[in-house]
């Protein structure tokens, strides 16, 4: 059990075979905040300490959905890094935390919505981080409220059925159910990462792959950026042009069919 804000520890009345005790936050808008711990497990505080956020109550190994509720997403990361990286050195074995670090992100990819704002994301809905940002990019351009959310932690194999591309994920497991729900939905595979790339045998987008892939989208976007510049100068021609011709076919309405007018 970790703190949830920095406060002063209370020791309560014991219930049972358990202890009472209760964080007094320091800032006085917030809540009192109360544990109960069972008295056989070792308390690190005593009656009128200051704790910190994060700091330990209980003595233990703490849930790394709290941490990441309480210290965010860097801290959670932080922990699952040490916590691996322990397992590993007590055998001898050195290993970067790079490795770990690609695995870690995967799992905190997703965002759960808190409130969908003026967006077409729903709440409670879990999305990537770069879906969410490119809701919320539209919103902002349009003036709209944008969509709040907060991170969760999936496990591995969770974080891995529910990536965007559903050719990953179904390479992975639970084949026949991810493919008959892609169907079912009418998903399009945009072919952005690793895997599903390996798997069409087309070029990664890293290395040189991810070079070429950006100045792909780079030309892309000056294309449609040159196309709607041509496009608003056709239509600004077209709105000169119509008065013109307008004025013209009035003055050609107002002459009296002779044979000079004809000429």
């Amino acid at each position: 059990i970790i703190a949830e804000a920095d406060g002063y520890v209370r020791f309560g009345n014991d219930y049972k075979n358990k202890r009472r005790i209760t964080v007094e936050p320091v800032d006085e808008t917030l809540t009192a905040m109360e544990y109960m711990i069972p008295k056989g497990k070792h308390i690190p505080v005593q009656e009128g300490d200051f704790v910190q956020k994060g700091d330990y109550i209980m003595d233990g190994n703490p849930a790394p959905h709290d941490i990441l509720r309480i210290l965010g997403v860097e801290a959670l990361a932080n922990y699952m890094i040490d916590e691996v990286q322990d397992v590993y050195r007590l055998q001898g074995v050195k290993i970067n935390d790079k490795h770990i670090e690609v695995i870690v992100r995967q799992m905190l990819q997703k965002q759960e919505i808190l409130d969908s704002g003026d967006t077409t994301l729903l709440k409670g809905e879990h999305v990537d981080k770069q879906e969410l940002e490119e809701e919320n990019l539209k919103a902002r351009n349009r003036g709209l409220r944008e969509a709040s959310a907060e991170a969760i932690l999936l496990g591995i194999t969770k974080a891995s059925l529910q990536t965007r591309s559903f050719i990953s994920a179904a390479s992975f497991q639970e084949t026949t159910r991810v493919l008959t729900e892609a169907s079912v939905q009418g998903k399009r595979d945009k072919l952005v990462g690793l895997k599903e790339n390996v798997i069409v045998g087309r070029l990664i987008p890293a290395g040189t792959g991810g070079a070429t892939s950006r100045v792909k989208t780079i030309a892309g976007d000056r294309d449609q950026i040159v196309i709607e510049a041509r496009r608003s100068e056709a239509q600004q021609a077209a709105a000169l042009a119509a008065p013109l011709e307008v004025m013209e076919t009035d003055a050609d309405a107002g002459l009296v069919d002779t044979v000079e007018s004809r000429d």
